[in-house]
């Protein structure tokens, strides 16, 4: 089979095409059929667990397929997901409702799974309530405002692109903040008269850290998902932290056990994926690629000129 692999090179990351054996799954695995995965930036650009140049890995994260021998349509994370076949594990095979074609099934499992996590299990946002996210062009920015909008709540979203925010206001966002500085404290307090928002989404990073904490309101949670200005650092505001009775609170997969992760699968189950099946919820797809054109979508993702996700049909 074709799969491609993931090498950390000096100056990135590099995608190269491999003719591969199947593999075999174990009595906790499924063997699907990929037929479309969706590009996770984190990965491709970032090279999460990847540290000195020249290792590799199998590229891809998350997928929709089919199950061999049953033909079960199912999506969820898939290790090497770029690839004809690939293994899932059982807790995390997630069945594709009718109303979701493949490209758009690959374009759910981890964005959505990171969405419920920061927004439901984390975040316990309430219909009324008011979110901001940062960076809501790029793919869990879009997702964060979909479910948001969803579960009831408002959506004030940044960008530094006017045109990215016409398309999210035509998906319900409220307040456009056109900006990439961290400058929008004034523009949240106008909108929300006065009180702050009560969750914040920082897709971007360290550079906007202490602006969101700005911008809570009392009792006001902040989840950090994303370094779209690869800004790792930030200072805190402890008498804001200690005066409003804040959570800061992050958003990741890398460290959490194999239960930890099941639990987040079943939570989006039950809740999220009822709002799939009726067609409350549909993911973006903003471009898909053909397989053999990865290293294109690739190309296209580090442009920053999307809006929702980008997938590969296999």
């Amino acid at each position: 089979m074709k799969a491609y692999v993931l090498r950390a090179e000096a100056d990135g990351m590099a995608l190269e095409l491999r003719e591969k054996s199947r593999p075999e799954p174990g009595s906790a695995q499924l063997l699907v059929r990929v037929r479309a995965a969706s590009l996770n930036r984190g990965e491709l650009i970032r090279g999460h667990g990847l540290i000195k140049p020249g290792t590799e890995k199998p590229a891809g994260m998350d997928a929709a397929g089919e199950v061999v021998p049953t033909g079960e349509r199912v999506m969820g994370r898939l290790p090497g997901a770029f690839a004809e076949y690939g293994l899932m594990d059982k807790q995390d095979a997630i069945p594709i409702p009718a109303t979701l074609s493949w490209e758009e099934a690959a374009a759910v499992p981890i964005t959505f799974l990171v969405v419920y996590d920061m927004l439901v299990q984390q975040g316990k946002l309430k219909a009324g309530e008011w979110l901001l996210v940062t960076g809501a062009s790029a793919g869990v920015g879009v997702a964060a405002l979909q479910a948001a909008k969803a579960l009831g709540a408002k959506v004030i979203g940044t960008s530094g692109s006017a045109d990215k925010l016409k398309k999210l206001s035509a998906l319900g966002l409220d307040v456009a903040v056109h900006t990439r500085k961290p400058d929008f404290h004034d523009a949240v307090m106008k909108a929300t008269d006065g009180k702050g928002v009560n969750l914040v989404v920082n897709n971007v990073g360290g550079t906007v850290f202490a602006e969101c904490i700005r911008s809570l309101a009392y009792e006001g949670r902040l989840a950090t998902v994303g370094y779209l200005d690869g800004s790792m650092q930030s200072e805190i505001d402890l008498d804001a932290l200690h005066s409003k009775r804040l959570k800061l609170f992050g958003v990741s997969n890398k460290l959490r056990t194999a239960p930890q992760r099941a639990a987040t699968v079943e939570g989006f189950k039950k809740d999220f994926l009822p709002l799939f099946a009726s067609g409350t919820l549909k993911p973006l797809v903003d471009r898909v690629y053909p397989f053999d054109k990865l290293p294109e979508a690739k190309q296209f993702m580090e442009s920053n000129a999307q809006v929702g996700k980008i997938v590969v049909k296999i």
